[in-house]
């Protein structure tokens, strides 16, 4: 699982300007052993029982500051030596926090006197910086608003207003109690999410990568249009360990893009198949993403439950992917790669224990013991570790052995401190909900401008995911419009579950949705081509998936294969030939005409067939 300024998980920006400070040999190895440390701290935590969640979780911050304030890459003496200050700064109020634990809990998340008032908001200010340097501005931007209206928000009339409440205990309950930095946000990124980033960058530091691209060219390449087949398959099994649209793109697109556009496909249409096909690896099963954590923690609900019931969604991403680029390719002509280029059976099987290995074990161990979900991790880490000491023909490889180490350390360093940004801000914006009522009074403001109709508050929350998530990562914009809209879809009817996954779908496809949409930008600028085009061919190409969140709605058993698994299965294939019409509906040549009749009314089945109940 990765991050990025991406949406779903965020890693530091890397300006092309900017220097990387890992390219120093010396800062290298400094980074490597706090990678080692991060590490094992966190899976330290796995074992090490019940400890006070105002010591784990400030330094976890800890733990992540140098990532986005020193070992990122910054533009200019000032930025630097500013990260350097912000890093001292957040440093010294998260060891305060940890430290002083025992009399800070005596408060009550009162600040006592002007110093722990200067200290919280020293943190506050940190905590909005990083997340500033690690994923824009728009997400502290929401952040500060949020402060604003906890502050002055008793001076506004009406049901928007507050009573109002002292400096010392808003800005206590924000930073020395669980109401803000140190809520359960946070508490999912220490003892869930930071053990998952760790395994995603160990299988991802060995031969993991080579494997996942050979299963891909292998099984699809020979087929119309392979290469971009191949791009949709290889982007599933990526999105399996990274959880992250961009670093998908990154990854895979890095050798799929060049070779779609050496066998002819036009730059915009190769651009488009790698964005969207990215795009799902923030739902792909097992790791899926922060996000995924985030819903089980809000639904009180084991791991296993989000795992199973968005198995089939995410399978059905990836089959309105492979529909689309197919009868796109139907259309244009694409031929399957060249033999020549496609691996070996014999080539495949032996890499494919570097990819199934690990997860073997971590479902093996998650679904067949019932132990936790961390512990399945730390189980297929080992087994992960002990994969990176030999090569494909099982030799050991100890100076590469060492060299993948150090990578997955740095790897998952800054992956960590990436979400750590994302969800330490978003804490804020909770806890200030939390203290207001806010959450309380849009959700009332939302039932009153759907007049109670649920479909007008599912258009509406949609549209709220889809803005909000054009310029905030995918698992903020989740956490933002659950937390407001989720009770007032709850409250008409939509079952918790339907309601998270809805919020959730929608707020990933904000990456494809122009004209903020960060997969398409991303894969334009690798392939060469105008993001305008890569946009619309992405849209067309991925519409159908658009309409897969009102498939949890009007037919919910897509989201309980075990429990209704006749029903689920009926749900599925009728879900998919739903996508097969509208994807018929849309594919076509340039100048093609979209309006005609014929697409019309295979647009108009595909409907049908989506919304109609099951009987």
């Amino acid at each position: 699982m990765t991050a990025g300024n991406q949406r779903g998980a965020a890693a530091p920006d890397r300006l092309p300007t900017a220097l990387d400070p890992l390219d120093h040999p010396l800062v290298r190895r400094v980074a490597v052993l706090w990678g080692l440390l991060g590490a094992g701290y966190h899976l330290y935590l796995m074992s090490a029982g019940l400890l006070p969640n105002l010591v784990t979780r400030p330094l976890h911050l800890l733990l992540a500051l140098p990532w986005i304030f020193v070992f990122a890459p910054a533009s200019g003496r000032l930025a630097r030596w500013g990260g350097w200050l912000a890093a001292a700064l957040g440093a010294a109020g998260c060891l305060w926090i940890a430290l002083d634990r025992d009399s800070l809990v005596d408060q009550y998340g009162y600040l006592e006197g002007p110093l722990q008032i200067a200290l919280s908001l020293t943190l506050i200010l940190v905590v909005l910086e990083m997340g500033r340097r690690a994923i824009k501005w728009i997400l502290p931007a929401v952040a500060v608003v949020a402060l604003a209206y906890g502050v002055f928000g008793d001076l506004l009339p009406g049901r928007f207003g507050h009573p109002g409440f002292p400096l010392a205990s808003f800005l206590g309950t924000l930073t020395i109690a669980e109401g803000g930095l140190w809520g359960p946000l946070t508490g999912i990124s220490v003892d869930v999410v930071a053990v998952f980033v760790l395994l995603g960058s160990v299988v991802g530091s060995g031969e993991a990568g080579r494997a996942f691209m050979a299963i891909a060219v292998w099984s699809a390449g020979g087929l119309r249009a392979g290469a971009a087949k191949v791009a949709v398959i290889a982007s599933a099994l990526f999105g399996s360990i990274s959880g992250s649209a961009s670093a998908n793109v990154a990854s895979t697109g890095a050798i799929t893009l060049p070779t779609m556009k050496r066998l002819g496909y036009p730059a915009s249409l190769a651009a488009a198949v790698e964005a969207v096909a990215s795009t799902g690896g923030q739902i792909m099963p097992p790791l899926m993403g922060a996000g995924a954590f985030v819903m089980a923690e809000l639904l009180t609900r084991p791991y296993t439950d989000i795992v199973i019931a968005a198995t089939l969604p995410a399978i059905l991403f990836f089959v309105a992917c492979w529909i689309g680029v197919d009868r796109q390719a139907a259309r244009a002509g694409l031929a399957p790669m060249p033999a020549s280029e496609r691996p070996s059976g014999r080539a495949v099987l032996a890499l494919l224990p570097f990819f199934v290995l690990p997860f073997g074990v971590l479902l093996a161990v998650l679904f067949g013991t019932g132990r936790t979900p961390q512990s399945a991790a730390g189980a297929a880490i080992v087994t992960a570790v002990a994969l990176l000491a030999v090569d494909e023909r099982l030799r050991p490889v100890p100076r590469a052995f060492l060299d993948r180490v150090a990578k997955a350390a740095v790897d998952a360093g800054r992956q960590t401190a990436g979400i750590a940004a994302i969800i330490v801000c978003a804490g804020l914006i909770v806890g200030v909900l939390n203290q207001t009522g806010l959450g309380v009074k849009v959700t009332s403001a939302m039932l009153a401008l759907s007049g109670g109709q649920l479909w007008a508050a599912l258009a509406l929350t949609a549209l709220a995911c889809l803005i909000l998530g054009m310029e905030v990562p995918t698992t903020a914009a989740y956490v933002i419009c659950v937390a407001v809209a989720g009770p007032a879809l709850i409250e008409l009817g939509l079952p918790p579950l339907v309601t998270h996954l809805f919020v959730f779908w929608y707020a990933l496809l904000s990456t494809i949705t122009p004209p903020v949409c960060g997969t398409v930008f991303i894969a334009a600028g690798m392939a060469d081509a105008p993001w305008l085009a890569v946009a619309g061919r992405a849209l067309r190409l991925g519409l159908g998936l658009y309409l897969v969140p009102i498939a949890f709605v009007v037919q919910p058993a897509i989201l309980d294969p075990l429990g209704q698994p006749f029903e689920a299965g009926v749900a599925f294939l009728r879900i998919g030939a739903a996508l097969w019409l509208v994807a018929a509906a849309l594919a076509g040549g340039d100048g093609a005409a979209l309006f005609s009749w014929k697409r019309l009314a295979l647009l108009a089945a595909g409907l049908a067939l989506l919304m109609l109940r099951l009987v």
